[in-house]
C-alpha cells in the first residue's frame, strides 16, 4: 500500500473513531466502567495513544537512522517497558488480546482531556512522519502494515467493543 493510500484510510477510520467517541462524550460515558470488563472508554483510548505513541516513536527511529529490534526475553521486555512508559507492542512476549495493566496504570489518574490532547499530538506526528519518511524506508520496514496495526486497528477494536456497550447500555436503559 502506498502512502497516498495509507493516509486515506487512516484518514477514514479516524473520522470514524472520533465520530464514535463525540457521540459518547456527549452523552457523558466516557469514564463508565463496564464497555469491555471494568475498562472505560478512557482506559481504551489511552491504549490507543500507547499504540500511537509506539509506531511514532519507531518511525522516528528510523528518519533518525536507528535500529529497533522487538525485545526477545523478558528483561529486555521490561527494560523497554521503563524506558518508554508503555510495552513492546512488536515483542512476542506482548499478549494482544488485552489491554496491558502498564497502560491503565499510566493514565488512570490523568484526565480525559489530557489523554485527548496527548493523543491528537503524537497522531499529528504519525502523520507529520508518513509524509517524511521515504518510500523505500516504508518498504524496508513494512510501514504500511505496522502503522495500521498501531492505529487504524485499535481504532477499530475500541470502537467495537464502544458500540457493543452503548447498544448493551441503551437495551438495559429501556
Amino acid at each position: 500500500m502506498n502512502k497516498t493510500i495509507l493516509l486515506e484510510r487512516l484518514q477514514k477510520e479516524r473520522d470514524q473513531f472520533e465520530l464514535l467517541l463525540n457521540r459518547v462524550g456527549f452523552a457523558r460515558r466516557l469514564t463508565l466502567r463496564g464497555v469491555s470488563g471494568a475498562l472505560t472508554v478512557k482506559d481504551l483510548l489511552a491504549e490507543v495513544l500507547a499504540h500511537e505513541q509506539f509506531i511514532a516513536d519507531r518511525m522516528s527511529e528510523i528518519a533518525h537512522g536507528e535500529k529497533y529490534s522487538p525485545a526477545a526475553s523478558f528483561t529486555l521486555f521490561e527494560n523497554f517497558q521503563r524506558e518508554y512508559g508503555y510495552p513492546d507492542f512488536e515483542s512476542p512476549l506482548f499478549e494482544k488480546d488485552k489491554v496491558h495493566p502498564l497502560i491503565l496504570d499510566t493514565y488512570k489518574t490523568i484526565d480525559f482531556d489530557e489523554i485527548v490532547s496527548e493523543e491528537l499530538a503524537v497522531y499529528a506526528s504519525i502523520l507529520e512522519l508518513i509524509e517524511q519518511l521515504t518510500f523505500h524506508q516504508f518498504l524496508d520496514h513494512d510501514l504500511s502494515h505496522r502503522v495500521a496495526e498501531h492505529t487504524y486497528r485499535p481504532y477499530r477494536r475500541a470502537a467495537s467493543l464502544i458500540r457493543r456497550w452503548l447498544k448493551e447500555f441503551t437495551s438495559e436503559s429501556k
